[in-house]
């Protein structure tokens, strides 16, 4: 299978690492949520204005809440593969909070990873958490190699680099495997993603897939914001998949996954707990109230499934879902 060259919309789409993690970083000065990690990898970001720190509360905490039902199911005795993982922290936060996995893989642009790479080397507080006992830490500019972290630089357009990547980071395709991806799918032209959906599927034996994304693109406001990304020289060649939540199921249906089930982000947030959305709506007063309901129903959760362990996980939503509660 020939590599796939580099193109023009890379450059564009790994800087969106740069400001979705500074987005987090805004949020956690602010209280939205706890993460002692995110600023190892971000100083000073910029505050941001109270919707966008509530979208990435919202974005954070509905995959916490999905990989927590599937602790459920599986213990730690499970892998997780984080597709495009920028500067994410979900392995020193899992950690923490006392969760061992068994295998933990990020995946990104080699120029990315370098640079993850290149702060954990010299952070005391990331390393500590990444050595066990017995354990060694191998690093290369690109790569990160631990006895249960790792960290890959790769083109996720090219399944032979995947697969060879994933070997490297001693991935067992018979152990319950959870992928990530934070907006990355729709970044990848869709026969490249199909040929990547479908080697996961062919490959991993029980796996679950949680796929956070833009999603009802083709009203006014999906054309806005779609202009927008592309004058930042981002086109996204997915956005197909990103036309409503039964395009965004089909994917993977397609693809070979056994089911899925997708819900926009109006539904995630009214599925956090009462009392925590009260507490995050205390910490900030809405302005554009309206905006951030548009941006809800312009993202959505998605997931999907290999096999029949995870074939009952679901989603509850609360019943009332006329307000947002969030005047």
């Amino acid at each position: 299978m020939e590599p796939p060259s580099f193109h023009p919309c890379d450059e564009a789409v790994i800087s969106t690492n740069d400001d979705a993690s500074n987005c987090k970083r805004s949020a956690v000065k602010l209280g939205y949520w706890k993460d002692d990690y995110i600023g190892h990898f971000v100083r000073n970001p910029d505050r941001k204005a109270p919707e966008i720190n509530r979208g990435y509360y919202a974005r954070v905490k509905g995959i916490e809440m999905c990989i927590e039902k599937f602790f459920k199911k599986t213990g730690d005795k499970c892998q997780i593969v984080n597709l495009g993982c920028g500067f994410d922290t979900l392995y020193w936060r899992l950690r923490e909070a006392g969760h061992m996995v068994t295998n933990f893989v990020e995946l990104d642009f080699p120029n990315v990873t370098s640079r993850k790479c290149y702060q954990i080397k010299r952070n005391k507080v990331l390393l500590e958490k990444i050595h066990v006992e017995d354990g060694e830490v191998r690093l290369s500019p690109t790569d990160l190699h631990s006895s249960n972290y790792h960290i890959v630089g790769v083109d996720l357009r090219n399944i032979d680099e995947v697969a060879l990547k994933l070997q490297q980071s001693e991935i067992d395709y018979s152990v319950p495997t959870i992928f990530l991806a934070e907006c990355v799918l729709v970044y990848i032209e869709p026969q490249n993603c199909h040929n990547l959906l479908k080697w996961f599927a062919a490959n991993f034996k029980t796996a679950a897939f949680v796929n956070y994304e833009q999603v009802n693109m083709n009203d006014r406001f999906g054309e806005v914001m779609l202009t927008n990304l592309r004058q930042r020289g981002c086109s996204l060649a997915g956005v197909d998949s990103c036309v409503s939540l039964d395009s965004q199921i089909s994917r993977f249906l397609q693809c070979n996954w056994h089911g899925a089930r997708a819900w926009d982000m109006v539904q995630i947030y009214h599925s956090i707990p009462a009392s925590e959305r009260a507490r995050t709506e205390r910490l900030e007063m809405l302005d554009e109230a309206e905006l951030l309901v548009q941006l809800f129903q312009h993202y959505c959760i998605s997931i999907a499934w290999i096999g029949d362990l995870f074939q009952d996980v679901e989603i509850t939503v609360e019943k009332q879902l006329s307000s947002l509660n969030i005047d």
